[in-house]
């Protein structure tokens, strides 16, 4: 399992999102899939968003990169700070240019968010056969994502920057792959393919929202080892989304819990998954398969539907530790008492657990 140092306060956040909200119109009104999350990423940090489907960790990222569906409104804010790089992941700005320019990707216009996308921060979409156009080349896709940013650049060194992008992804025989269509590629090569055009124009945060769903576990540790390789080598941030715990424990720094579009609980990766103290966290080890012989058990009931939340705790229904108080309102998400930094439950019982 790759090894990396824990967050640290101290640490420059490349992304900072604060009380970042979605809402989509829907024949019941309103409803928000993203609803009132906050989070930091430091420079070279991974953390992992964890939760259920329907949790609204997909609608996050995509927020995050103004592909948030028509008629959405976003509210709140999300800054990121630009080290632009090139496709080779060297610096082409000093740290110090890159503290003083942040921008917040929620008050930017379609056309700067636009050139920031790709070139600041980039994005690993969750179905690479759909994700990638079918009637297109592997290397004209992601030339498509360079030339995006460079439009100026000669197409020799286009070329050698795809098959760099390749190289980059471990994909073998670059020259061979370029030339070849999605179908005509393996899950796992497809998935590689994908990496390489979210970093071909040198972005310091990458989104990978669920990379390894569709995938067999040997390729699926492949493509970890390979996140990992790429996010020590290039310096990434990397925001990592799935569903899977076991995944998560591999790959990141601190995890983050969602459920019915909030954070629920947040902290180091291990002691998360060690000793959760919200009920909906303890509730997803227990539904998780291990090496150990266990009987799993399923969270009872179901996520409620977001045009229909209850009015305190939205898990409050689902919790087998529910109390009256639980109904009142939303808890806050506050630091846990007693426990690490950096650890925020949303649990009126936390206290009591610690």
């Amino acid at each position: 399992m790759p090894c990396f140092c824990r967050y640290d306060v101290s640490m420059t956040a490349r992304l900072e999102v604060r009380g970042l909200t979605v809402e989509i119109p829907t024949a019941a009104g309103w409803v928000r899939p993203v609803n009132d999350v906050s989070f930091a990423l430091g420079a070279g940090e991974a953390l992992g968003i964890v939760g259920e489907s329907g949790c609204g960790k997909t609608m996050l990222a995509l927020a995050l990169m103004g592909l948030e569906p028509p008629g959405a409104r976003r509210t709140g804010e999300a800054w990121l700070s630009c080290l632009h790089r090139n496709g080779n992941g060297a610096s082409v700005a000093s740290a110090g240019a890159a503290q003083s320019r942040r921008e917040n990707l929620i008050a930017l216009s379609p056309r700067k968010i636009r050139d920031l996308r790709g070139r600041e921060i980039g994005m690993i979409f969750q179905e690479p056969m759909t994700a990638l156009n079918p009637v297109m080349r592997a290397g004209r896709q992601i030339a498509e994502a360079i030339r995006a940013h460079e439009p100026a650049i000669g197409r020799e060194e286009l070329h050698g920057r795809v098959l760099a992008s390749l190289a980059h992804a471990a994909v073998p025989e670059p020259n061979l792959r370029a030339r070849q269509y999605p179908h005509q590629l393996s899950g796992g090569l497809r998935q590689r393919v994908m990496i390489a055009m979210a970093l071909a124009a040198g972005p310091g945060v990458l989104i990978a929202d669920e990379p390894t769903t569709a995938l067999d576990v040997t390729v699926q540790q492949q493509i970890l080892e390979l996140l990992a390789a790429l996010r020590r080598e290039l310096q990434l941030s990397l925001l990592f989304i799935t569903h899977d715990l076991g995944v998560v424990v591999q790959v990141a720094d601190r995890v983050a819990v969602m459920y019915a579009g909030r954070i629920v609980e947040e902290g180091p990766a291990l002691e998360v998954l060690r000793w959760p103290r919200h009920p909906y966290t303890e509730g997803l080890l227990r539904a998780a398969p291990g090496l150990e012989r266990r009987k799993l058990k399923s969270i009872p009931g179901a996520v409620p539907s977001l045009a229909a939340l209850p009015r305190g705790c939205s898990f409050a229904p689902r919790c087998p530790r529910r109390i009256a108080e639980c109904d009142a309102a939303m808890p806050e998400l506050l630091p846990v008492p007693g426990a690490p930094e950096n650890r925020r439950v949303r649990c009126i019982l936390a206290s009591e657990k610690a």
